[in-house]
């Protein structure tokens, strides 16, 4: 069987566009452990030509806060991702996220759930590489799942 290699590569967070709202206590949470471990290691997964955050809200916000000037982000999009609503009696489709993507508005904190074939690459970068990258062509990374 052949295993897919999964690449993520560093973008600017400011181009990414955020679909649902956040808990912010989780994100407080989250980023007492980024910044404790100094140390980020899961990509935000992203739409593919639209920049509409898929999973990652959460570590979005957190790299806004930490003033990041490139982010891992992994580029799908709904040929490989499933949809669905986190709450029962609840339906979501990729039209009603585009659609909201396009509106600058946002869904309530945990509505879409999008259900990936394998896990995200992982990472490992330090923070201060994500506050002051090094502008060398490598910004482009490639890891085999695991």
């Amino acid at each position: 069987m052949k295993t897919s290699i999964v690449q993520y590569q560093l973008l600017d967070p400011r181009r990414l566009i955020p679909t649902e709202e956040i808990d912010s206590d989780r994100v407080t949470e989250l980023e007492r452990e980024i910044v404790q471990s100094g140390r980020w290691t899961r990509p935000i997964t992203v739409h593919r030509g639209d920049w509409f955050v898929m999973d990652g809200h959460h570590r979005l916000t957190i790299a806004q806060r930490l003033g990041f000037k490139v982010l891992p982000v992994v580029l799908l999009d709904y040929d490989t991702v499933r949809v669905e609503a986190w709450r029962l009696g609840e339906t979501i489709t990729p039209d009603m996220i585009f659609e909201m993507a396009r509106s600058g508005r946002k869904f309530p904190c945990k509505t879409t759930r999008h259900i990936f074939e394998g896990p995200p690459p992982a990472c490992d970068i330090p923070l201060r590489d994500l506050r002051h990258p090094d502008p060398s062509p490598s910004a482009k990374h490639s890891m085999a799942p695991s």
